[in-house]
């Protein structure tokens, strides 16, 4: 009980500076605006409803909501008489639940103070807390578990690092572990350190990374095939998808040079953000002959156009598919963004380049470049040259495409592993 309070005063001391690195404005990222009181525990009920039993769902930020999606979406077609609460506790991870509307409520998660977490579990009533990977907050624990709510943490990992570190400070995790009732790993190597850390073995089991489990329907492959016709089936393509301001320049910068190398070249361009497609389509038209795709329809794109802009929603796996290429942004702006989602256009067999920051994403990302599917680009020359390379090497493309589907489905069925081993 001792260190529990020795840190919840070091929280204490510490959260003015991390409430501030939460809540300043960036640009490009929504705010938390007037839902900042959900991060103190003043969290809104549940439209009532008269289902009794709610999973409640913990995601940190993008990629563990990105992650976790598949999962709540099996839930709530398996156990429909369960309403889903999701938290995340940055506003980016906010804007991405949102998305799940219908299938989960999203809320904010409270801060690890005892009394935000008391008011959270008042103001909804879980049966159940699900945490994604291994998000351990010891007031967070300490509370849930005090309520009788049962804790299961899934797609768990635990690095060797991270091990020896739990290792040097053991009754810090074993004040962390008393308090889970299951500990779902990616790998048995997780599994491994968990136990070795002093979790009971029966309380740990092996179920796979929920993360590769990704279906491309044969509509999706249809309309990407329809739509290649339309882009020219000869010529080299490549898509920068889901681009942020600042990156989309250096694109630009890179397919600039590609074209003194490969002048039939076609740039497929996809802001991440819908409010800024007019911008770009006007920076694309100063530089190259520009079509949008809202504009063009279903006619054939003439051999001259350069760059096309990607103005639609949810075509996002379309516009891969009819591509040769994918570079997937959201990662050449440092420390910003942290990258997307890879394993759409691994599912999909392209071949993946990304730039250097893509901590979203770093355990698929690091896996991807490890089967050498994947490679960083530094910067736009590393994006030109990587580029050139592959257009001018087709065996190239169609061999990391390969790498790239085979690691996707390699690693496929940890969602129903998952389902069967919780205990709902």
């Amino acid at each position: 009980m001792f260190i529990r309070w020795l840190y919840t005063l070091i929280l204490v001391i510490a959260s003015p500076f991390l409430i501030w690195g939460l809540y300043k404005k960036q640009p490009g990222k929504p705010s938390v605006g007037s839902r900042w009181k959900e991060h103190f525990g003043f969290t809104p009920p549940l439209p009532s409803n008269s289902k009794s039993q709610l999973i409640w769902v913990h995601a940190v930020s993008v990629g563990e909501t990105l992650a976790v999606a598949p999962l709540l979406k099996r839930l709530k077609l398996h156990y429909p008489q369960y309403e889903i609460v999701i938290t995340t506790t940055t506003p980016t991870g906010a804007e991405q639940a949102e998305k799940l509307e219908g299938i989960a409520h999203h809320r904010y998660m409270p801060f690890d103070f005892p009394f935000a977490i008391r008011g959270f579990i008042n103001a909804i009533k879980p049966s159940q807390l699900l945490i994604m990977e291994t998000e351990l907050w010891p007031n967070t624990l300490h509370t849930v578990a005090k309520a009788d709510i049962p804790i299961t943490v899934i797609n768990a990992r635990l690095s060797e690092r991270s091990c020896q570190r739990y290792a040097k400070v053991q009754p810090v995790f074993d004040m962390l572990a008393k308090n889970l009732t299951q500990v779902l790993c990616q790998y048995p190597d997780d599994a491994e350190r968990f136990i070795r850390l002093g979790v009971a073995k029966e309380k740990v089991s092996v179920t796979g990374s929920i993360k590769f489990d990704i279906d491309i329907n044969e509509q999706i492959n249809q309309n990407g095939q329809t739509l290649r016709r339309q882009l020219g089936t000869q010529r080299p393509i490549w898509i920068a998808a889901s681009t942020h301001p600042g990156e989309d320049e250096q694109i630009l910068a890179a397919h600039k040079k590609i074209l003194v190398q490969h002048s039939d070249a076609l740039l497929i361009l996809v802001p991440r953000h819908p409010e800024r497609f007019n911008a770009m389509f006007k920076l694309a038209q100063k530089q190259f002959v520009t079509v949008r795709r809202t504009e063009s329809g279903d006619k054939i794109i003439d051999a001259s156009v350069q760059v096309y802009l990607g103005d639609t929603m949810g075509e996002m796996l379309t516009l891969i598919s009819a591509a040769d290429i994918c570079f997937m942004g959201g990662s050449l702006l440092g420390d910003k963004v942290g990258g997307h989602n890879l394993l759409e256009p691994a599912a999909l067999a392209k071949p993946i380049l990304t730039g250097p920051s893509f901590f979203n994403f770093k355990d698929i990302t690091d896996s991807l470049i490890e089967n050498g599917s994947t490679c960083i680009c530094h910067s736009s020359d590393e994006l030109k040259k990587m580029i050139i390379l592959m257009f001018s090497t087709p065996e190239l493309i169609k061999n990391r495409g390969q790498n790239a589907i085979e690691i996707v489905n390699s690693n496929k069925g940890a969602l129903q592993k998952t389902l069967t081993t919780l205990k709902l």
